[in-house]
């Protein structure tokens, strides 16, 4: 059936134009304020000319969805405004009749203003020395709502919705305008993608579903009348919060308009107007907190997208603009997390299990060659209710602070605001690299003492673990063993600032004032406690700093997604400096350091693993030997301890994967975990290397040239 009224299918309007002009004559006497300012073709013409433009394509702000990585799994969606954008062809032509029955009888009749409306409104509001009826048509409204949606300062959503005889006027103008170049359809379309039904649904799609679980295309006539009537006044008529009495009036007003158009039979309607209105109800999900119960834990991960978003300048100039781009943009966003990793990661943290421990465990996978995050768990429950967690271990916090845990949305794992934890001697890897990347080998030899008094770092005198470390030793026993003395000694033979530049490079950031203060270019070469892990880093950084090593020393910039969609389908790009045009979801890497440096560290970085390098020897013992045996495959990493074990750390990785995993106090940083939980982050990543490369091929590290070997 067309949606056009049956009873004038066909018949010509006589006249019309003239009616329209007169309308607008009768607009002005309406409006007295628009005559005493003398609006007409000058004082309209810049306005209309500023907006017209907008309103020719102006789409409405609409959700963006979240999916797991098979493109089709909806996690959460980011929306101010739950709507989905709708073609009219995907709705029902129920709803198209019943919002031309509920609104505006003569919409197939008019050019965007009915004179006939407007003389019934000014009639109306003489009698009652007041404004009791409108005359707003379909287009007017649409205009109404596109100016708003459009709008990008609260003075401009005011001037969009006030209640005033200029802005009636500019809106019946532009509704002229419009109608010229939109068809019918068209406007009705975008009407329908606009309007507000209450309980935060805008447009056809949300209302459909959250009031009825379903989609506009299969909306039946009494339900497509239900909503139709709530665009009047969704509170009002609200049939979920009423005793549904005087929505069920309004429905019923729309049936038996929608009878007197001839979109349907009398015995149709009185039929209609005898079922209750049946609600079922759908409470659609909005942000990280909401993610769905099957994948909870993935919270910290959505969390971390949020925060990649908003530093991504591809979306707006600050981080207001991007996260308002989130919200309103329509974009469909594909996380790069893999299920499988996840679930590995997930349990070898204890993240169900062990989540009411001050210390948290968390660990990060990075993907080496893309910079994709593949993981990240720790061991606490994603969620906003704090009401069930004790009070903080830090006694400076007070009794009324609460802790982060079992339940906390504080990004542990990095990607946010916090500065992470002291990382130890997983930082040996950046001077190591910049002393390969400088021209040194790893045959290069110091007899390295229990304690070492650097004559560069004003006497300074770093110690080793155990007299154990001291001796002669190479990259590989001293990277190894863990030899501190071995590696200050390094430092002060290349600069320590060039280990700090490297670490940048790699994707490291200072963000405490003491770590900016030591990193900054007029104090970093006296940082000689730097190779020591004195900085603060997160997993995530730390993840991916080591993936680069692993992908011969190409670093990628982390990142979240596999791919974002703009809601016409087309991939999200961004511009280059250059004026290149690149998808916001590929990798961006480029080459830090030399392959051969980057092998040549991996080919030191077995040594702490128990792996056999490719080239020289390891001096007999390791600080995780037991990494190799456990994944089961060639394996290259670091440990890390800070004073007093306050925190520990293992950093692993194989040619296909990279993972950090740390265990501290978050609260307190003085709380130490002790020498007894130092092994707990490295048999959480072993045991998720293991597990996530389970069935997989095994790939061999590149070995080294002769020439870095030395």
């Amino acid at each position: 059936m067309s949606n056009r009224p049956l009873a004038s299918a066909g018949r010509a309007v006589p006249l019309l134009r003239a009616g329209l002009i007169a309308g607008i004559v009768v607009a002005a006497v309406a409006y007295p304020l628009a005559a005493f300012t003398g609006i007409g073709a000058k004082a309209t013409a810049h306005a209309v000319e500023q907006k017209t433009s907008i309103l020719k394509t102006a789409l409405p702000a609409e959700t963006s969805y979240l999916y797991a990585p098979d493109g089709k799994t909806v996690l959460t969606m980011f929306y101010e405004e739950y709507r989905q954008y709708t073609k009219i062809s995907d709705m029902s032509a129920n709803i198209q009749q019943a919002i031309v029955a509920a609104e505006d009888n003569r919409f197939y009749q008019h050019r965007g203003v009915d004179p006939k409306g407007v003389a019934r409104a000014f009639v109306a509001n003489a009698r009652s020395n007041g404004v009791s009826q409108g005359a707003s048509t379909l287009t007017m409204q649409y205009v109404r709502m596109a100016l708003r949606d459009s709008a990008s300062t609260p003075k401009e959503v005011q001037e969009a919705t006030q209640q005033t005889s200029l802005r009636k006027v500019k809106e019946m103008r532009m509704a002229l305008d419009v109608e010229k170049e939109l068809s019918k359809e068209q406007i009705l379309e975008r009407y329908l993608n606009s309007a507000y039904f209450g309980h935060r649904a805008y447009g056809i799609y949300a209302a459909a579903q959250i009031f009825f679980s379903k989609t506009p295309a299969t909306l039946t006539p009494v339900e497509a009348a239900t909503l139709a009537g709530l665009v009047k006044s969704p509170s009002e008529y609200d049939p979920i919060t009423s005793d549904q009495k005087d929505a069920t009036g309004r429905r019923n007003y729309v049936l038996d308009n929608m009878t007197r158009l001839g979109y349907m039979s009398p015995d149709a309607a009185a039929a209609a107007k005898a079922e209750p209105i049946r609600i079922k109800l759908t409470n659609p999900p909005n942000d990280c907190a909401s993610i769905d119960d099957k994948h909870t834990r993935w919270g910290f991960y959505c969390d971390y997208l949020k925060n990649w978003w908003s530093a991504q300048p591809a979306f707006g100039e600050n981080r207001l603009e991007r996260m308002d781009k989130l919200r309103r943009g329509g974009y469909r966003i594909v996380l790069a997390i893999d299920p499988k990793i996840q679930d590995a990661a997930e349990k070898n943290v204890g993240a169900k299990e062990n989540t009411g421990s001050p210390f948290a465990n968390g660990i990060v996978v990075a993907e080496p060659g893309t910079g994709r995050i593949k993981a990240m768990a720790v061991n606490r429950n994603y969620s906003l209710d704090l009401s069930e967690n004790p009070s903080s271990s830090n006694p400076e916090a007070g009794p009324k602070v609460k802790a982060n845990y079992p339940n906390t949305v504080a990004p542990l794992l990095g990607g946010g605001s916090l500065p992470g934890y002291q990382a130890g001697s997983t930082f040996k890897m950046f001077p190591m690299l910049a002393a390969l990347n400088s021209g040194k080998t790893l045959s290069t030899e110091f007899n390295a003492p229990y304690r070492y008094r650097s004559r560069v770092y004003n006497d300074w005198q770093p110690t080793n673990a155990s007299g154990a470390m001291s001796g002669q030793q190479t990259m590989w026993s001293a990277f190894g063993k863990s030899v501190n003395t071995y590696w200050v000694w390094m430092e002060e033979q290349i600069g320590a600032d060039k280990g700090v530049r490297l670490a940048e490079q790699l994707g490291l950031r200072w963000r405490t004032d003491v770590d900016r203060d030591h990193a900054s270019p007029t104090k970093a070469k006296q940082w000689g406690a730097f190779t020591l892990g004195v900085s603060d880093a997160t997993p995530l950084e730390m993840a991916n700093a080591y993936a680069a090593i692993a992908a011969d020393g190409r670093y990628c910039e982390a990142i979240p997604v596999n791919s974002i969609l703009n809601r016409d389908g087309t991939p999200a790009t961004y511009s280059t400096p250059g004026g290149v045009q690149r998808e916001i979801a590929k990798p961006r890497c480029r080459q830090v350091v030399s392959a051969d440096a980057a092998r040549a560290a991996t080919d030191a970085a077995r040594c702490p693993t128990g792996d056999t390098p490719a080239k020289g020897g390891c001096g007999g013992w390791s600080t995780a030997d037991s990494v190799r045996g456990t994944v089961g495959r060639p394996v290259a990493g670091k440990t890390g301890t800070t004073d007093s074990t306050r925190s520990a750390w293992f950093v692993g990785y194989t040619p296909e994967l990279a993972a950090a995993s740390f265990i501290a106090d978050p609260d307190n940083p003085f709380n130490a975990v002790g020498d007894g939980q130092s092994q707990v982050p490295i048999g959480a990543v072993a045991e998720t290397l293991r597990d996530a490369l389970k069935g997989q091929p095994t790939r061999q590290f590149t070995p080294p040239s002769d020439q870095i070997v030395g």
